[in-house]
C-alpha cells in the first residue's frame, strides 16, 4: 500500500494528481501544516526535512519525501507518465526540473509576499512578478507548438499545472498566455486531475483559467 502524507499546497496536488493518474490504491493522511503536524516524529521519520508531500511505499520500503522525486519514483514503478527512451525522458526531466527550481521557488515566495504579506516589501514584490511573468512566457513559447510541455502528457504537466493554478495569487491574467491558458483549462477537464486538486480534503472550487 502506498501511503501518502499531504496537504492542499501546489508541491502535494502534484502527488495526488499522478496517483489518481495512475489509478492505484493509496491511503492519504492529512498533515496539518497550520497545526506543526509536519514536526511530529512519526512523521520527520518519513520525511526529515519536514515538508509534504512525503509517501511511504510498504510493499517496497520506501520512505520518500520531495516531490519530484516522488513522480519519479511513482512514474519508475508504473511505468508511465515518465517516457523510457532517452529523448523524450530528457524532455520530461528538464521541465520537471524547471519546475521545482524555478516556477516552483518563485512563485512559492510571490506567495508569501503577494498573497498574504502585500506592502512589506515592494522591492521583493516587483522582483517576483517580474520573474514569474518571465516564466510564464516561457511555458506560453513552449506550448506554441505542443499541447503538452514535453510531448505527451507526462509528469511534467502534472508538476507544473497546480502552479499554474494559483494564477490569482501570482497576480496573472491567462488571457495574457494564450497557450497556457489553453493548456490549463485542457488539463483541468481531466477527472484524475479534479480528484487529486481535492486531496485530502475538498479545496473549494477550482480556478477555471
Amino acid at each position: 500500500m502506498i501511503h501518502l502524507y499531504t496537504w492542499p499546497t501546489p508541491n502535494c496536488r502534484k502527488v495526488s494528481i499522478l496517483l489518481e493518474e495512475l489509478g492505484v490504491p493509496y491511503q492519504v493522511h492529512s498533515i496539518d501544516i497550520g497545526q506543526d503536524q509536519q514536526f511530529t516524529s512519526e512523521f520527520l521519520d518519513i520525511s526529515p526535512n519536514n515538508k509534504v508531500p512525503a509517501l511511504h511505499d510498504t510493499e517496497t520500503g520506501v520512505k520518500q519525501f520531495e516531490s519530484g522525486a516522488i513522480m519519479i519514483y511513482l512514474s519508475e514503478k508504473y511505468c508511465k507518465f515518465l517516457p523510457s527512451d532517452v529523448t523524450s525522458r530528457a524532455s520530461v526531466m528538464q521541465w520537471l526540473m524547471w519546475q521545482m527550481g524555478g516556477l516552483g521557488p518563485m512563485a512559492g515566495q510571490g506567495h508569501h509576499f503577494m498573497k498574504f504579506n502585500p506592502g512589506a516589501s515592494a522591492y521583493t514584490e516587483d522582483r517576483l512578478k517580474t520573474e514569474i511573468a518571465r516564466l510564464y512566457r516561457v511555458l506560453n513559447d513552449q506550448l506554441s507548438d505542443n499541447s503538452y510541455i514535453a510531448g505527451d502528457y507526462s509528469i511534467a504537466d502534472m508538476a507544473i499545472w497546480p502552479w499554474v493554478s494559483r494564477y490569482e495569487w501570482h497576480q496573472v491574467d491567462l488571457s495574457a498566455y494564450p497557450n497556457v491558458q489553453a493548456w490549463y483549462r485542457n488539463i483541468l477537464k481531466r477527472d484524475a486531475v479534479q480528484r487529486g486538486y481535492h486531496i485530502p480534503h475538498d479545496a473549494g472550487p477550482i480556478p477555471q483559467g
